[in-house]
């Protein structure tokens, strides 16, 4: 080593997905840097941005006769990451499997990747905004609690959880977290607050809340939001004020479980049972079950709420199990009811109807009254294929095993999953049929239907009925979700046409009527979560109708929530009509607890992307041989399933197989993972059709 670099340093860094080079690279520097410093560094012929890691105990020796590369910088205005900060990334790393250097790059903002130390001086040299000064803790008091509140508000300040929070649609739960939040801050005055939702669209209302509670608190610098929907810069502006501790609360969405917060005191996951708290790429996270780690190790106290808990949070806070505290609020604030469940048997209506007299009829009196409605499908686009009847052609993807979904409004078949689009045929490309149709339904078509239905009727404001969609076509531009929830708000729509991302957190205050139009679907999946995920959207959905106390009572008729059905009398529809989620959890906990699933099991999936799917199923089912002649530890608790085809099995010309690990105990599933990485990368150099293979810790969709 030359005289001039006589320090080394362990240094994380993003290397390539599975090329098993070592979670740490070493590298020379001229004065020693302490654990959490950011550096820029060579890799290859590349420049990157690393984090300077806690030495390991018994540091690698340098192969012979190389010598460490040197550090190319060093980002001298950030404070070094703290060690929490860097214990969260290293345990996530090791429970799902994935490399310390990718964990912990990822977890930064993009931006912060690709500055110089140059840069970075000259952007933190612009006058930052000071917070303002501490307020009286009284003034954080502006909004009296109820009776169920406070006793919630009170266990939460005087035990230390974790807690469920269990409240009914409607019963507060913001309140209570903003309760604790501003308890929390005014504790101490480095105290820092985290408060997560599972989607992007549920984070404007939450800001404008927050904000207008503690900003003329604490300064406008204060509340900062954290999500994918922000640019780059304004994600590292964030960044850097939660690093700092300008910045008092974080609002954000999973992402934001790794912000740096070294003030951290309380943490908040609304609608914790939300399946969007996974990540679906990369490191496979659940940012819920990250919040609850983090917490704990940090010192600090975790809420999670929801109207219909996920069943292992359920069962964690059951009396026999005892890891959380769960906190129930049965009650809607203002003594407001839950909307009254009417099902209505699709097998007496009239053949075809999308829309069955009884709930059209339902839904013209409400808007004739000045009331809002509320229709779901979980299915955007006109229709999720066209079809010819004289040849039985459907309009199928020609890069996936899924079919193009037909939008109509553009006359565009669209695959959902690879994103390839294409004009709409004028006849039928296999036998030139001009009488080409759609089957089946989506959002936009349930738009233009409704639309029809109710051209002629008339609001008391002496205007037509107005119907608007909501989904992920509709809120794809910049600003368009935040425009269509103030008109929503403002009265300007009477029935609203949705995917489940308006099902969800909204504070709709005039709506009076739910309808789920095609709900059935999954009554009948393979995945044994659909019935859970199933109820929690429909209940869910159902909390969107009378929230406004007030304003119901003003009206002639109660809330409702419409649901078509060709199966009236299924088990979850019968706990639904009762709001009774308790009961539905017991029963669904009582088959899986029969079956041997999670929460009473844990899994893991291993899935393959190769260019045949015979090579998907051959590098899995080499792997698990591998793995039993190696007798790994922890095997003899680990049942390996056979490879199998994922559901849609071929997208963007990719074929997709999965293998499914199970075992009773997660300490022992853990062990396997750990050991079989090394053959896991052994066998990708021996199967050449292999694109990529990742390990999916706790999956949420098999």
């Amino acid at each position: 080593m030359s005289d001039a670099l006589p320090c080394l340093v362990q240094v994380a860094v993003s290397t390539p997905a599975h090329s098993a080079v070592g979670d740490l690279l070493s590298y020379a520097c001229a004065a020693p840097l302490a654990p959490g410093t950011l550096v820029r560094v060579p890799l290859g012929a590349r420049e990157v941005l690393g984090v300077v890691w806690d030495a390991p105990a018994e540091p690698l020796p340098l192969p012979a006769g190389m010598a460490p590369r040197p550090v190319a910088g060093v980002l001298e205005g950030i404070a070094p990451l703290d060690a929490a900060w860097r214990r969260l990334v290293a345990f996530t790393a090791r429970y799902y499997q994935r490399a310390l250097g990718e964990v912990a790059l990822a977890a930064l903002p993009p931006q912060l990747r690709e500055l110089t130390p140059e840069q970075l001086a000259r952007r933190m040299r612009r006058p930052a905004v000071g917070a303002a000064a501490q307020a009286r803790e009284s003034a954080t008091e502006s909004v009296a609690l109820s009776a169920e509140q406070a006793i919630a508000a009170a266990e939460i300040e005087s035990n230390p959880g974790p807690f469920l929070l269990f409240g009914s649609t409607g019963s507060g739960k913001t309140e209570v977290y903003m309760h604790c939040v501003a308890r929390a801050l005014a504790a101490s005055p480095a105290a820092q607050a985290l408060v997560m939702v599972p989607e992007i669209n549920l984070t404007p209302q939450l800001e404008a809340r927050f904000r207008a509670r503690f900003a003329p608190l604490y300064g406008e610098v204060a509340v900062v939001s954290l999500h994918s929907g922000m640019t780059n810069p304004q994600r590292l502006k964030s960044w850097l004020a939660a690093h700092q501790g300008v910045a008092r609360i974080v609002l954000g969405t999973r992402m934001a479980v790794f912000a740096s917060l070294p003030g951290l005191a309380l943490v908040v996951a609304d609608e914790e049972h939300d399946a969007s708290y996974k990540q679906q790429e990369g490191a496979r996270y659940s940012a819920r079950d990250l919040a609850v780690w983090r917490a704990r190790e940090q010192g600090a106290k975790v809420i999670l709420g929801s109207a219909t808990p996920s069943l292992e949070s359920w069962h964690a806070s059951s009396p026999e199990v005892g890891r959380y505290q769960r906190l129930a609020m049965p009650a809607r604030i203002g003594a407001g009811e839950l909307p009254r469940l009417r099902l209505v048997d699709m097998g007496q209506q009239p053949r075809g109807a999308v829309f069955s007299p009884p709930l059209l009829a339902a839904i013209t009196e409400r808007v004739e009254r000045g009331e809002q409605c509320l229709v779901l499908l979980n299915r955007r686009g006109f229709a999720p294929v066209l079809h010819c009847h004289d040849c039985g052609w459907k309009s199928d993807c020609p890069h996936c095993s899924a079919h193009q979904v037909f939008h109509k409004i553009d006359r565009t078949l669209r695959c959902h999953h690879c994103g390839y689009a294409q004009r709409v045929p004028r006849a039928c490309p296999a036998c030139g049929n001009p009488d080409i149709a759609p089957v089946g339904r989506g959002t936009e078509q349930l738009e233009e239907q409704l639309a029809a239905l109710l051209r002629n009727v008339i609001t008391p404001g002496r205007r037509a009925a107005r119907v608007a969609r909501m989904d992920a076509d509709t809120t794809r531009a910049k600003g368009a979700l935040e425009e269509q929830l103030a008109q929503v708000h403002a009265g300007e729509v009477d029935v609203l046409v949705g995917t489940q991302m308006v099902a969800k957190g909204h504070d709709f205050r005039r709506i009076t009527l739910v309808a789920a139009v095609q709900p059935d679907g999954a009554l009948f999946s393979s995945d044994f979560r659909a019935p859970e995920r199933l109820f929690a959207l429909l209940m869910q959905a159902a909390g969107r109708a009378g929230r406004d106390a007030q304003y119901v009572a003003a009206q002639a008729s109660p809330p409702e929530m419409w649901l078509q059905t060709w199966h009236p009398d299924h088990a979850v529809y019968a706990a639904l009509r009762r709001h009774d989620y308790p009961a539905f959890a017991q029963q669904q906990l009582a088959e899986r607890r029969e079956a041997g699933m999670p929460p009473f099991a844990y899994q893991a999936l291993v899935r393959a992307d190769a260019r045949t799917q015979e090579a998907a199923q051959a590098f899995l089912q080499a792997a698990a041989d591998a793995a039993r002649a190696a007798q790994l530890p922890g095997l003899e608790q680990v049942f390996i399933f056979p490879p199998v085809p994922l559901t849609v099995q071929r997208v963007a010309n990719v074929e997709r197989a999965q293998m499914l690990l199970e075992s009773p105990g997660r300490g022992a599933l853990q062990r396997f993972l750990a050991a079989w990485q090394p053959l896991l990368h052994a066998e990708r150099a021996r199967h050449r059709a292999l694109v990529r293979w990742l390990v999916d810790v706790d999956p949420q969709a098999i």
